[in-house]
């Protein structure tokens, strides 16, 4: 695993079936709508060896007609809404700044959940997001600092300043410090008004 610029990495393992379950979904939203994956995941696929129910994504906001247009793509290629069956429904969720998540049909983990990116912060991770090139295909995350920030001052589980820790140490020699310093002032700024 090694950068190829700042803004890719290229990761030479096999991939697992997250992984591939993750390129597959992924490749659907490409064909209608930015992403960005966030949270747990991005440590998972960095090397940190643990598991996750779930895939956290933000997606750039679509209007209703394109949205839905999303919705029955995935649909016909196995995939199932756990919140609603009503399109509609669904989207006001979205829109209401509600996640919803898709899972295979039949299945209910591990699902994606999925969000437009309504506040800044979230809007923010798609300008310093970081391309995964991998042997199945390109994943986009959030940024390093982004990332390490959101895990040690917002979410702060256990498992969350694990997850921090792992991409500090990993990639130790290519973080910025400052930028996480930036993200933990705006992090606090931005949810402490929620």
């Amino acid at each position: 695993m090694k950068f190829l610029d700042k803004k890719t990495i290229k990761i030479d393992r096999e991939l697992n079936e997250l992984d591939k379950f993750v390129l597959k979904f992924t490749k659907i939203l490409e064909k209608h709508t930015d992403y960005v994956i966030v949270s747990g995941y991005v440590s998972i696929l960095l090397g940190r060896t643990r598991g996750t129910e779930d895939v956290d994504i933000f997606i750039k906001k679509l209007d209703k007609k394109k949205f839905i247009i999303l919705y029955n793509n995935l649909r016909k290629d196995g995939y199932w809404c756990l919140n609603d069956e009503d399109s509609n429904e669904i989207y006001e969720y979205l829109k209401d700044g509600l996640a919803v998540r898709f899972a295979l049909k039949n299945e209910t983990i591990p699902n994606f959940e999925i969000k437009f990116a309504k506040k800044r912060l979230a809007i923010g991770s798609f300008e310093d997001r970081i391309n995964v090139i991998t042997k199945g295909g390109k994943i986009k995350i959030s940024s390093l600092e982004r990332q390490i920030a959101f895990k040690r001052y917002y979410l702060k589980s256990d498992k969350d300043l694990e997850d921090a820790k792992h991409i500090e140490e990993v990639f130790k020699n290519n973080i910025d410090h400052k930028k996480i310093n930036i993200y933990k002032n705006l992090i606090m700024k931005e949810y402490e008004k929620a």
